[in-house]
């Protein structure tokens, strides 16, 4: 299990280098800067700006100081703001260093705000994906052929085919306007996230019934049900104790894709609803060249997706111990 591990934090690491890398080139190579929106300024102050935020210097001293808090001269690394003048720190320190837009703020102080109401949206719409999801599986499988088989089918379909933006101006029209319980947009409490938490959820919901139904059909049919019903252990033991632990093996392993595309997926949700998470910002950051802002979203995605995906991973070899020994194999 450790060397799984090791392997796992590895592969974890160089998948954010590598995101920061090209992330990093992509957004040098789109034309513009982020000081063309401003007011017209002098050719002095631009420059002052641009040494100020090292835009004059060449693309990989930037990456290398934006790695860490140092940059590769002549004579190896030399490490900068010692004597705390710096403004960049450096991502190894845990800085992602000036916004451009928000002259007053960093990146971090802004991912401090959004990352709260970002992850309280991811974490409602991925408990009631996998509440309902698995849930809607099980009856399916129970019940299959009947008209609840076909219909939570036939919702399971829907929900992959519809995609979120979709969902979300449907539920908007329901219950914030014809039926006015729940506010259309904005900030302030947890009714302002059930209308985004269920447009964000709903595709995934769908997925989970899907690979749900699947496996409990599957783990029904083993011989080893037929024992434990011949014992005669109540059904309802049959189901949920030895059936759904068998059937809850797929959902476990795509619970990490699933919980990264829940927060990579709240970007167009949260411009929708008006919802000032990370997504928001990063939409801001990209369209307004906030380098800084747009690459220190990217980032944290990233390492958040490999951090989901790596508990997955060990969760998943915890539950089924040959998924760990098919990754030494």
């Amino acid at each position: 299990m450790t060397a799984f591990l090791l392997r796992r934090l590895a592969w974890a690491a160089l998948t954010v280098l590598g995101v920061a890398a090209l992330s990093f080139a992509l957004m040098r190579a789109v034309p513009g800067g982020p000081f063309d929106a401003d007011r017209a300024v002098s050719s002095a102050a631009e420059a002052a700006l641009r040494e100020r935020y090292r835009l004059d210097w060449p693309a990989w001293k930037q990456f290398a100081a934006y790695v860490g808090p140092f940059e590769l001269g002549e004579r190896g690394p030399r490490f900068l703001g010692g004597d705390g003048s710096d403004p960049f720190g450096g991502v190894l320190a845990g800085d992602f260093g000036p916004s451009f837009q928000y002259r007053d703020a960093s990146v971090n102080d802004i991912v401090a705000q959004a990352l709260p109401i970002s992850a309280a949206l991811g974490l409602l719409a991925l408990l009631w994906s996998v509440a309902f999801g698995v849930a809607a599986g099980v009856l399916s499988a129970l019940w299959r052929g009947s008209g609840l088989d076909v219909a939570l089918r036939l919702a399971a379909t829907a929900g992959i085919a519809v995609p979120n933006f979709a969902v979300a101006g449907v539920l908007v029209l329901l219950f914030a306007f014809a039926w006015p319980v729940l506010p259309p947009a904005g900030h302030g409490s947890w009714r302002h996230l059930v209308l985004p938490a269920l447009a964000l959820g709903a595709p995934f919901a769908a997925y989970v019934a899907r690979l749900t139904r699947s496996g409990m059909l599957e783990a029904l049919s083993q011989d080893w049900i037929r024992t434990a019903r011949a014992k005669g252990l109540p059904e309802r033991v049959v189901v949920l104790r030895h059936a759904l632990r068998a059937a809850i093996l797929p959902v476990v392993s795509y619970l990490g894709p699933t919980a990264a595309g829940v927060l990579t997926g709240s970007l167009v949700i949260e411009r929708i609803f008006a919802i000032p998470g990370l997504g928001s910002h990063f939409v801001n950051g990209a369209l307004n060249r906030d380098y800084a802002l747009a690459l220190g979203v990217t980032v944290l995605y990233t390492a958040l997706v490999s951090a989901l995906n790596l508990v997955s991973d060990v969760t998943l070899a915890a539950l089924d111990p040959r998924a760990a020994l098919e990754e030494r194999a």
